[in-house]
């Protein structure tokens, strides 16, 4: 029997209101799952844009502001 099958086979002899407190329980793995998976892996295509953004800005060229003619 798999582990899957094993918590399905617990899960139908639970009561109700505790299979409640298992969905919840559940979301709220799915939910870490997710954010563990999104925090974990840095992304690469967000810090490259934002390094090429700092080189390019990095390369402008500042002139004096010139009085504007009245």
């Amino acid at each position: 029997m798999t582990i899957r099958e094993t918590t399905i086979a617990k899960l139908q002899q639970l009561p109700e209101p505790l299979l409640h407190q298992v969905s919840d329980f559940i979301d709220f793995l799915r939910y870490k799952q997710q954010h563990s998976t999104a925090t974990d892996k840095p992304n690469s295509d967000v810090k490259k844009a934002w390094l090429q953004w700092f080189e390019s800005v990095d390369r402008l060229e500042v002139s004096p502001n010139q009085p504007a003619s009245k």
